[in-house]
């Protein structure tokens, strides 16, 4: 699937740059290389990263720049923009969790599972507020429209973090009270296992069983 997206964008990017359209060549590249930058950063501070991580983030910024810049979803499917915005707050909460459960080593019965949950709910929500503060800037200095129809448009941006936020915290919460259930569960359990040295004490608990 991400050599299929980044064949896509490869092509796209050669055909728009043959004629001339060097907005579309610019965005296909910059998508490119915003996808890799995860793998850059997690390699730099030696992160291993799943799979399934690496495939949803080049999927959105695909889905979100690309998609919705270059074939102007966000004003054809009237749900795209809702639909990022959610997937994201989910994705957030996600990592908020992960790297405040590094600080507990992965010992479950030490982190307290609300206030680890709850530091993932702020993480993404708080995410999702500098992003609606970034657009009005964007529209405010240069003219842009990236508001859409202002404040209903913030609102429900904002409305639909909540949710994802909630789920993505939910999933730690979950996760911490040994109840593991579908692919975001999974992603955690994948990410502690393929980082074993940040999350130490799951180890050692795991082999005095």
């Amino acid at each position: 699937m991400l050599r299929t997206i980044w064949a896509v964008l490869a092509l796209t990017a050669l055909d728009a740059a043959f004629t001339g359209r060097w907005s579309i060549a610019f965005v296909s590249l910059g998508v490119v290389g915003l996808s890799l930058l995860p793998r850059i950063a997690a390699a730099r501070f030696g992160i291993a990263l799943p799979i399934g991580f690496v495939i949803w983030t080049t999927g959105f910024l695909f889905a979100s720049l690309f998609m919705g810049e270059v074939f102007d979803f966000y004003e054809k499917v009237w749900w795209w923009d809702l639909a990022l915005h959610g997937s994201s707050a989910v994705g957030f909460g996600l990592i908020g969790f992960i790297f405040m459960f590094m600080l507990f080593e992965g010992d479950r019965y030490a982190a307290p599972a609300i206030s680890v949950s709850f530091f993932a709910f702020c993480f993404a929500i708080s995410i999702g507020t500098i992003w609606e503060i970034f657009e009005y800037t964007m529209d405010q200095l240069f003219g842009l429209n990236m508001q859409k129809t202002g404040l209903d448009d913030t609102m429900s941006d904002l409305m639909v973090d909540f949710v994802g936020a909630v789920i993505g915290a939910g999933t730690g919460f979950l996760y911490l009270k040994g109840r593991e259930t579908g692919a975001l569960s999974g992603l955690i359990r994948e990410f502690v296992r393929m980082n074993r040295k940040l999350y130490a004490r799951a180890q050692d608990r795991r082999h005095k069983k």
